[in-house]
Order: C-alpha cells, then structure tokens, then sequence
C-alpha cells in the first residue's frame, strides 16, 4: 500500500511519455505532494522559474532538451543547483548513471519502476535534501566550519572591529606531506588525518575562536580579540603540538609537517584580501617548513618586478666592505682615544683602569682557552654498544647544484659505501634555479641503488629549508646532517648511534679538510679546523656541559629534530637549532673521533665571505639566546656560565681586546713618545707572555688532538702558527666587528661558500 500520511512538498516530473507523467503523479498527489508537469527539458526550467519546486523527478530521454542538459542547467545556476533530482531511464546501460550522477544527480531509478519505491526516494530526498558539500555549513570530515561560512564569521568580525571593537587575526593550517600521502594512501587516510589535527586546534581553542576547513584541506582559524604576539604565541603552541604528534594511518605512525601562516585584522581590508594575504605568507612558510608561523608581511610576501640596479649602486656595495672595516676600526681604535684625550682634558685619566681591564680580559680568555685544550685531552667517550641491532638511519644531505655539482657525485657514492648493519637512506636534498645535467646521473644511482633518494627542493633558497623539506622524506630513528661536500668515516653512523642510544639526542663529530693541499689558504683552515673540532669543540663540551651543532657530521635523533627544525631565518641556522636543543633540555655530545673530510674555502675571497657569514650568524643567535639560556631553568648554573662566554664574551672580546692599542697610543701622547714608557712592568711582562702563549698552545693542543692525515704534515702547523701570530687571528677579530656593524645596519645577504673538487683521495 502507498503511504499517504507523509508530509506533502512541490514536485515537477518531466517526461516525454504522457502515461508514465500520468501515472507518477498521480501517486505523486495521493501521497500528498504537489505536482506540476513538463514533458522536457526546456519546459521543465520555465516551470522552475514561475515557482521552485522541492525535488524533480525527471526522465533522461526527452526531445529538445534532454534530462542530463536540464541537470546541467540547473547545477550551473546558484539559485537552481541545491534542488534534488531523481532519474528515470529506460536505458538498462550503466553509462547514463555514471553521467548522470558526475552531473549532479541525487538518485537514479530504471524503467519500469516500483512506485512505491520511487515514492519512497522522494520522501527521503525531500525530508533530508542532498546539499553540494561545499554548501553545507560543516565539512564531514572535521565538524569544522566550511570555507563559505567561516569567511562570513570573518566579516562580521571584521566588521565589529570597524566599529571600535578590539582587533583580531586570521589563521591558516596547511599539512605540507599531505597531497603525497593522498596519492599514496588514499582519501580515507587524508579523512584521518584532517579529523585528528581538528581535534589539535580544538584542544587550544579560546571561547570566542572559530575554525573552519575549506576545500583545499586547508585549516583556518579565527581568532577575535587577539593582537598579533598573542597570535603568533599561540599558533607557535599548535605547530609543536602537530609536529610533535604521531598520527596513526592505515597501520603507520606518521609525523608531519605543520605550515602555518596568519594576518591580523586591517579594518581598511577586505574578507578576500584577508584571505589573499593568509594565504600569501602560507606559501612563504611551505617553502621554509620550519615550523615558524608566518606573519603576513607585505615588505616580503608581495612580489614585486625586477628593476635594473643603478650603477651607483652596484658601485656602493662594492664599495661597502672596505668601508665598513674602516669604519669599525675608526669605532674600535680611535674613538676610545679621542674620549681618552678628551676625558683627560677635563682632569679624568682613565687609561689605567682601562688598561687594567683590558688585561684581565685577555687573562681570562687566554685562560678559558687553555682549559679548552686541557679539557679536551679527555674527551668523553661514546657509551659502549648496544646489544640490539643497530635501527633504521638516514643521512641528509643538503647542496646547491649550481655551486655543488662537481663535488656531489663523489659525496653520495662514499655515502652508499658507508658500512652500517641497519637500514641506511641517503636523502640528498637539493636546490637547483635550472635544471642540470648532473641531476641525470643522480636518478641513474637512486635507480642503481634504492638507498639513494633525490629530493630537488622547489623554492628554496637555503640550507635550512633543503633539511627541513628532506624530514618529510626520512625514514631513519636517526639521521645524519651534512654538507654536499662531506665523506663520512665507513663506521660514522655505527659510533654515532652509540652516542644516541646511551642518553644523548645530538652528536657532534669531527669535520676534517681533505684538500689542503690546494692552496696556503685552504692550509690554513685545514689546521684550524684541527684547533676547533679536535679542541675546542669537545673542550668546551666538557667543560661547559653541552655540545654544539655545528651545520655538518652532526647526528640527531629523527623525532628531535622533526620538532627543532632549521631556522631559515637564521644565518648559521645550525647553532641557533642546537641552542634551542639545549635550552629545552636535551643533551648534544661532541666526539673529535667521529670523522667526515669536508673541503676549505681555498681563496681568501672565499674565506672572508664564509667566516663573515659564520660570524653575522653567531651575533643573531647571541642576541637571541644569551638572555633565554641564562633564563632558562632547565640549565644548571655550569651551563648558564658557558652560555656566558659562548655568546657573551665572544661577541664582547674583540671590542676589549683591541682597546690596549689606544690606550698605548693615549700614554704616547700624554707622555711625548713610545721611549718615555716603561715596557718592563712586571704585570705588563707577564700578561703580555700569557697571552702570547695561546696561539703556540692553541696550535699544540690541535696538533696532539689532530686527525692523522693533517698532522703528518707538521709544516702546515708552523704555518698556522705564525698566520695566526701575525694577521689570522686578528683578521678573525676584525670580521666579528664588521658582522656585527652588518646585523645593526640590517645587512644580511647570505653568500653561498664555492666549493671544488679535491684534487684526489688523501689531499
């Protein structure tokens, strides 16, 4: 029997054939809907422009206009395209369903039909309408708001701001891995995924918040009353909370990438240009992955046209380092003396005092770097094997093809030869502005040897985002950061995982130069390099309490670095990573015997360029986190004094150390000339043989501690010693001075370290 007590509705059947149209609505009316007919297509949309029925059930062949050109007709309509339509075919193929459902329709029913279920269809369809997805006021897969509604709750928020009412922010969340994982696992998964990283934004959410999913599966969050530090406080909290979380998927454990971007409420903007601009600084943040929120910052995330660089400008940057050490040698050296003089005009001498503290500067330092090397004749060892085998690992490595290509070959054939009894991954991350011939041979070895993956990075511009892009791709429990230019020992990774598997989080090894041979310059480096990762690294280690990351042959646990990441806003990205380690608490080794031969820089062009950078670098992560460390209650009172001298000191030691020379030059003008002096005062004398004493202490310790290789060429540590006495040292003074004129001027263009191939093995 038909049920004839459901709740009535208007319905339009449109039919060629005058018995079915007959027939449909009359059970149609005793069910007790209201009924209009058309017999096709077209006569269909004039009865729909007259009155809006709530459902069509509508035949597929029909002459004029047939029933899948009056569904695409109303689909393309905004004011048609919600109202739900039921087939009839008489055509037993299965394409007109396929069609007709890719189309936009709501159910299909075949001649000849059973009335009472074609009745049945209508009554569900009329009493819980199909809604197109992007409609509904919720997205299925996280409960959040859909994009539509979410910029509407923007509005009006944006618009209570017009008003006078407190500011706010808008945010978006994107998940970078989260296309390649639709491909590889599935819809479902990606279904997953989004629902458990809602229920993330849903844990911090603040009453007045409104979060939403748009099509894109993207997350946006609405934050009323919120100014832009408590924004980025907050969403800085949600990114570690995402990062930081395994999601399990289709039986895997998944870590993945958060990208977040937001913008404040500017009253004077749009809904559209709100979003335009979240989405802007979103594509900043995917290609850094460094889990930094990003603010919307016009300065940087509007591109602008190339315009042609004036001649006088090009000749002021060249013009600019020359002047910029004549200027911080004028700051250094003659300003003291002129207020010297002036002071003393006045009748205040302040030379000794100054004198006295300039000497026990150089004491204290020439001290601490003693004890370095003391320290570092006992090293601490690695933690004994463990008995079980050794995990899986990984090894990334980061280049820049254009200034990498001749050397990366070489580097990723001795990475593959690298014996280690787990799993081991080569994931060589690179960036490339033009394709390259060499990218040829790397797919030939990764199809060679699965091991080998090669990642070409889109977008980047640095280091840090090749090594952050690459954990997407890690496979390892640990993985190994390195330069393009490194070859690690064959044992590096068994040592390493000793270190990691007995209490530490990051392992620092031993950086070695394999071309010293190539010029005086790269000499030079080879055996300073002796001097920092064979004494002073390790020293320091024990004598501090903490290690450092130093950018290569630096080992971290997987998870731990999937948390830190790579600051590319950060010139030397890698020590501002293992502070921040640091401060959190985790424990970073130093071992000299845990070898990787990397190239120096063989011009002094290239030296300068380099060591500036380094320098420039160390001044920002000073800035950044001598106040955080000495701050921080996860550091004991030890630590906190090494932060001290680390970042401290070492910035303020070649502004003190330099002062003895206008103090000199003011006792020579005060008395008539260098012979009225008395140069033998005993603590003159002594001070003065102290600190004389470092570089020949310096230069011993480096040869006791040394890699075999360098150490049997002794000549190269004489060398050493004397560029060191007479200019080298100095010269790295001065380049502390001008790095830091560089970061207060706002100066900070990265210049890339060329790199060449070593001549041969053992060079």
């Amino acid at each position: 029997m038909i049920d004839t007590q459901q709740p009535g509705g208007a319905v339009l059947v449109v039919d060629d054939d005058e018995r079915i149209l007959k027939l449909v609505s009359i059970s149609l009316r005793r069910a007790g809907y209201e009924v209009t007919l058309a017999s096709n297509g077209r006569e269909a949309l004039d009865r729909v422009s007259e009155a809006t029925p709530d459902l069509i059930v509508s035949d597929v062949m029909m002459p004029d206009m047939d029933g899948f050109a009056l569904l695409a007709s109303l689909r393309s309509d905004v004011t048609t395209r919600t109202i739900p339509l039921v087939f009839l075919t008489a055509r037993g193929s299965t394409d007109d369903l396929v069609a007709g459902l890719e189309l936009g329709a709501d159910d299909y029913l075949a001649k000849p039909f059973d009335m009472n279920e074609l009745l049945a269809r209508v009554r569900s369809k009329i009493e819980r309408p199909p809604v197109p997805s992007e409609l509904l006021p919720q997205n299925r897969q996280t409960g959040l708001l859909n994009e539509r509604l979410f910029w509407q709750e923007t509005e009006r928020e944006l618009v209570r701001t017009r008003r006078g009412g407190k500011s706010g922010a808008v945010a978006c969340l994107a998940i970078n891995e989260l296309e390649r994982l639709r491909e590889r696992l599935g819809p479902r998964s990606i279904a997953q995924i989004s629902k458990e990283v809602a229920r993330l934004i849903a844990a911090d959410e603040q009453p007045l918040d409104v979060a939403g999913h748009d099509q894109e599966g993207r997350f946006l969050v609405l934050m009323p009353e919120t100014d832009p530090d408590a924004a980025k406080r907050r969403l800085k909290v949600l990114s570690q909370r995402v990062a930081s979380h395994g999601f399990q998927v289709s039986g895997q454990r998944l870590i993945l990438t958060p990208v977040i971007s937001f913008v404040p409420f500017d009253v004077s903007a749009s809904t559209d240009e709100l979003r335009e601009r979240v989405l802007l600084a979103l594509d900043y943040g995917s290609a850094h992955l460094d889990l930094e929120p990003v603010r919307y910052d016009p300065r940087v995330h509007v591109v602008r046209p190339d315009k042609a660089v004036p001649w006088w400008s090009r000749l002021a940057v060249k013009l600019r380092p020359p002047a910029q050490v004549v200027g911080v040698h004028a700051l250094a050296l003659v300003v003291p003396f002129v207020l010297y003089v002036l002071l003393y005009g006045i009748g205040i001498d302040v030379a000794v005092p100054i004198y006295l503290i300039v000497v026990a500067a150089l004491v204290v330092t020439g001290f601490l770097i003693w004890m370095e090397g003391l320290y570092a004749l006992r090293p601490v060892r690695p933690p004994d094997p463990p008995e079980s085998t050794p995990p899986p690992a990984s090894a990334i490595i980061a280049a820049y093809l254009p200034n990498e290509a001749a050397t990366v070959v070489e580097t990723v054939e001795a990475f593959l030869r690298v014996e280690y009894p787990g799993p081991l991954q080569v994931v060589l991350a690179y960036n490339t502005p033009r394709d390259m011939p060499v990218e040829d041979i790397l797919r030939d070895i990764a199809r060679r040897d699965e091991r080998f993956v090669p990642y070409r990075v889109g977008r980047s511009t640095s280091k840090a985002q090749n090594v952050n892009a690459a954990l997407g791709e890690v496979t390892g429990e640990f993985v190994g950061v390195f330069d393009a230019d490194h070859q690690p020992d064959p044992d590096s990774f068994s040592r390493a995982w000793r270190w990691l598997s007995g209490g530490y989080d990051v392992v620092q090894g031993h950086c070695v130069v394999r071309n010293g041979d190539e010029s005086w310059v790269a000499r030079m480096v080879a055996v300073e390099f002796e001097s920092i990762y064979a004494v002073s690294h390790p020293g320091r280690a024990r004598m501090h309490g903490f290690g450092v990351f130093g950018g290569s042959n630096g080992y971290w646990k997987t998870d731990l670095l999937r948390r830190i990441r790579m600051h590319g806003f950060m010139l030397t990205e890698d020590i501002d990573s293992s502070l921040r380690a640091v401060e959190a608490g985790y424990r970073i080794a130093s071992d000299p015997l845990l070898v990787s031969r990397e190239l120096a820089p063989t011009t002094l062009k290239a030296l300068w360029n380099q060591r500036m950078r380094w320098a420039q670098g160390w001044f920002q992560v000073s800035l950044k986190h001598l106040w955080r460390g000495l701050g921080s209650p996860k550091l004991s009172l030890r630590q906190k004094l090494g932060f001290l001298q680390l970042l401290g000191w070492r910035e303020v030691y070649p502004w003190v150390s330099v002062q003895i020379f206008p103090v000199i030059a003011f006792w020579v003008w005060k008395y008539g000339g260098l012979s009225s002096l008395n140069w033998f005062v005993p603590v003159f004398v002594l001070t003065t043989v102290f600190t004389l004493s470092v570089g020949p202490g310096q230069t011993l310790f480096a040869y006791l501690l040394g890699a075999p290789e360098i150490r049997k060429h002794r000549r190269w540590f004489l060398f050493y010693l004397f560029a060191s006495s007479l200019f080298y040292t100095e010269g790295k003074n001065v380049v502390n001075r001008v790095a830091q004129a560089k970061e207060v001027t706002g100066e900070k263009k990265w210049k890339v370290t060329p790199r060449t191939a070593a001549k041969g093995p053992g060079s």
